[in-house]
This record gives structure tokens, sequence and C-alpha cells, in this order.
């Protein structure tokens, strides 16, 4: 019975022991943490209220024009867009010659000719905006080992999962702009500081939005005043990144407003139609006897 107690007695002093370890390496983990997240993003990117956004938006052709020429000046010098046709903005107000005149702007590889070669000759409306790289690997030795994801579905592609019930209750929100708003907190994080302690790779650039770890190999692609607006339109970080953001998800998404005008006038006719089978149903059997 003596041997038994004292078994016992030693079996709770190690529960306490292993109780007040475990206190402590919690409080110890709680600081790694803080310092080094296993979660990502850090900060969560804040709702934005797009004009596409809901049932009924729309695209401000403004502002695609803007960030097409935000993208033009700025993205495009590492990161391609090859699903997007130069023809295709017309849709964003552009004239056919002016549609010509940028399509020109770039050069495009073509061939082969008689000789058996590829050439370069100006791009035609019929083209799609060229990769700045000749193929991925040149990309990659260009950016550290990094290749810089293709633009054309990047506003759809990219996103977060919101959890449990905020994905319920985006069902009757209909918010669908999760990508658009990675995107646009993305590029307004590079000026925040990392926290005390947190560890940098060299060679990366620190952004608490990145969903993908502490830090990007993309550093800081925008600055205020970099792209001259023609319309007087303030030229700021956080500008520049809505009107990008935006043409982005044009890029992503080009017949949006279409597919919402189809979705309402599909709603409104479900929504006769069930209006009229019920009176219908109510006609032929009013006078039968229940």
């Amino acid at each position: 019975m003596k041997k038994i107690l004292i078994s016992l007695a030693a079996v709770s002093a190690l529960l306490v022991g292993a109780a007040a370890y475990a206190e402590e390496a919690g409080k110890a983990g709680e600081a790694s943490h803080a310092a080094n997240p296993t979660h990502f993003p850090i900060h969560e990117p804040k709702e934005m209220k797009w004009t596409f956004a809901g049932p009924f938006g729309t695209y401000d052709k403004a502002q695609l024009q803007r960030g097409l020429k935000v993208y033009k000046e700025v993205c495009s010098a590492c990161h391609s867009m090859k699903l997007v046709a130069f023809r295709t903005l017309s849709d964003l107000g552009y004239s056919e010659v002016q549609v010509k005149a940028l399509a020109a702007s770039y050069t495009v590889q073509d061939g082969p000719n008689d000789a058996g070669e590829m050439f370069e000759r100006p791009g035609l409306p019929s083209d799609h905006f060229p990769s700045p790289y000749p193929n991925d690997q040149a990309a990659a030795a260009a950016n550290g080992g990094a290749v810089p994801p293709d633009m054309s579905l990047l506003a759809k592609a990219r996103g977060l999962t919101r959890g449990f019930p905020q994905f319920v209750i985006d069902i009757f929100t209909q918010y669908a702009e999760s990508g658009p708003d990675y995107i646009h907190a993305l590029l307004n994080g590079y000026d925040e500081q990392p926290p005390a302690g947190m560890k940098i790779p060299e060679g990366t650039h620190y952004n608490p939005y990145f969903n993908a770890g502490v830090s990007l190999k993309m550093p800081k692609p925008i600055s205020a005043d970099q792209v001259t607006y023609d319309d007087g339109t303030q030229q700021t970080v956080e500008q520049y990144s809505e009107d990008v953001t935006a043409f982005l998800m044009w890029a992503a998404e080009p017949k949006l407003e279409d597919r919402k005008k189809t979705g309402f006038r599909v709603i409104v006719f479900l929504l006769l139609f069930a209006v009229l089978m019920y009176l219908t149903k109510r006609k032929v059997w009013s006078n039968v006897a229940h």
C-alpha cells in the first residue's frame, strides 16, 4: 500500500511538472508565433466597394483605361497577359484606330517565314499581350528564381478561402471579390514593417497580405506619381492599385456585365413563370371537389 501511495505521489508530481512545462512552452510558443506566424496572410484584406460587385455591378470604363495604363507602364515589365487579345480593348471604350496603335506599340514574334525562320513584327489587334520573357526559364533567372505569374486570370485565380460561417453569408450577399480584394491589399501592403523578431529570407520582401509565406520575391511594384493620369485622377499607390485591380478583373471576366444581365432576366422569368403556374393550377383545380 505504501509503495502504491509513493507511486501515486510521483505520478502526481510528474503531471504537475508537465503541466507547468506545457504552460511555459505555450507562452514561448505564443511569443514565437507572434514573430514567425504559421498562418497566412498575417492580415486579412479589407472588403473594397468595387463598381463591379453585386448582382447589378458594372465596370467603370474610365477606371479600366487607367488600370490598363498602370499595367502597360508598370506590370507588363514582368507579367504577361497571354489570354487577352488587343481587339478586346474596344470594350474599354477605345476606337479601332486606338486599338491598332496600342497593338503596334508591342513587338510580337511570328513565323516561320519562307526561309523557315522566326521574325518579329509590330502587334496586330488579333494578337495577344506578349510576354516580356522568351520562356519561363528566362523569367525565373531575371526574378530571383520565381516566375512572375501571368495576369490574364489573376483576379479569379487569387483570393482567400473564407471559413464558416462567412462563406454562408457570402452566398446571400453575393460576395465574389476575394481575388480583387487580395490583389489590392497586396499592392498596398509593402510599406508595413515586419514585427520584431520575424525573420525575412534574404532577397524577399515582407508583405502581411501575402497568402503563401512571410515574404515574396516581388519588390514593391509601384510608387506615388509613377504613372501619369491624363484625367486628373490622384496619382497615389491606393488609386493605382484600385485601377489596375479593376482592369485585371475585367481581363479575367470581360463578360461579367452580360452574365449579370442574363442572370437577372432569368430570375425575373422564373418568378413570373412560377406565378403563372400557380394561377393556372388554381384555375384548373378550382371546380374539382377535394
